[in-house]
């Protein structure tokens, strides 16, 4: 794998230096403060926001503030989504003024809640529109602007090396490809040589995504596009410390607070719901915090009664959730770290 070893090095972002070049996808829902905190704590080099909706932050809606919010990293990246050219420069000025050192623009979302508003990666059906909304941005905000796309609307239109090109002149510093078309959704294997297409195309840096949960995924997905750096996304379910495990085999050490014992799991886990609970409040937090709960069962105790699952992801008394927590990793459930291992 003598590929991966490039993926330990530092990589630079429109003059912003980050550490390493295996990043933390943006997830809806998912890559909160809590989890950003600990996937940078892991040794992930870049952690992105959720995707923030730029018309609702440029109005002021309630709960944009928690997801644009500094949370003391590094480097502080905001992804913004929208239609709206107006909005999208006001989403990036609100932003930077926040303290955001890149904002990243989302051409790829494929949830038909965001392409139904001709958002994410319904951009990439209208490339002149995409374009206003690139410019717009690059044009409010003195940080770098990124791009994340997908390789086309369907197989008929894989246009992401045009995009990338013009997103490029427009003044991007960094371009991100998930190798499947929108109407793929998330169906079959990724296309990592496609994503060649757009490296080829550009001269700034080109993240690869989609489909890599392991060592050996980054190493191949680096070989067959030839793109920069690597961006890990799903395989974070229940494990936050993916990407940092990555960077660390590239680069040679050990991944900095992994749990690899059963009550170093639980601790971990207990903290984590904890962390969401501080952050959104105990009503909204424990709706938000049973899906991330979920996959922590699914991924180190998958042989847990159903009944014992279900007290987890139902119960409103914190405690009883943790002492539960507890009770599952003490009865010998095991960390897994990698894909490979789980």
């Amino acid at each position: 794998m003598a590929e991966l070893t490039t993926l330990a090095s530092p990589l630079d972002v429109g003059g912003v230096k980050i550490r390493n070049r295996v990043f933390l996808a943006p997830m809806s829902g998912i890559t909160d403060e809590p989890f950003r905190q600990r996937a940078h704590a892991h040794g992930a080099g870049l952690v992105v926001s959720e995707m923030v909706a730029s018309g609702e932050l440029a109005k002021g809606r309630a709960g944009c503030d928690l997801r644009i919010r500094h949370s003391g990293l590094p480097v502080h990246m905001v992804q913004l989504a929208g239609r709206e050219a107006v909005h999208m420069a006001e989403g990036a000025r609100i932003a930077a003024g926040e303290g955001a050192d890149i904002i990243d623009i989302n051409m790829g979302c494929p949830a038909k809640k965001v392409t139904g508003g001709y958002a994410g990666s319904a951009l990439m059906r209208d490339l002149d529109h995409a374009l206003s909304l690139i410019e717009a941005v690059v044009g409010a905000v003195s940080v770098p602007v990124t791009v994340k796309m997908r390789l086309g609307w369907d197989e008929s239109a894989l246009n992401a090396p045009m995009l990338a090109r013009r997103a490029e002149q427009a003044g991007v510093s960094m371009v991100t490809v998930h190798g499947r078309t929108r109407c793929q959704f998330y169906q079959g294997k990724a296309d990592w040589r496609a994503i060649a297409r757009v490296k080829q195309a550009v001269s700034i840096p080109v993240v690869a995504n989609g489909d890599v949960g392991s060592p050996e995924e980054a190493a191949t997905i680096l070989e067959q596009s030839g793109a920069d750096a690597v961006m890990v996304g799903r395989a974070h379910y229940g494990a936050p410390w993916i990407a940092g495990s990555i960077a660390s085999i590239a680069g040679g050490v050990s991944a900095p607070g992994i749990p690899h014992t059963p009550q170093a799991l639980a601790d971990y886990v207990v903290s984590h719901y904890e962390d969401m609970l501080s952050l959104y409040g105990m009503e909204s937090g424990l709706r938000q915090a049973r899906k991330h709960l979920g996959w922590y069962l699914d991924r180190h105790a998958p042989d847990i009664s159903a009944e014992r699952r279900k007290r987890i992801l139902t119960s409103f008394e914190p405690g009883e959730v943790a002492a539960e927590l507890c009770r599952v990793f003490a009865d010998g459930a095991q960390p897994t770290s990698l894909r490979s291992a789980a």
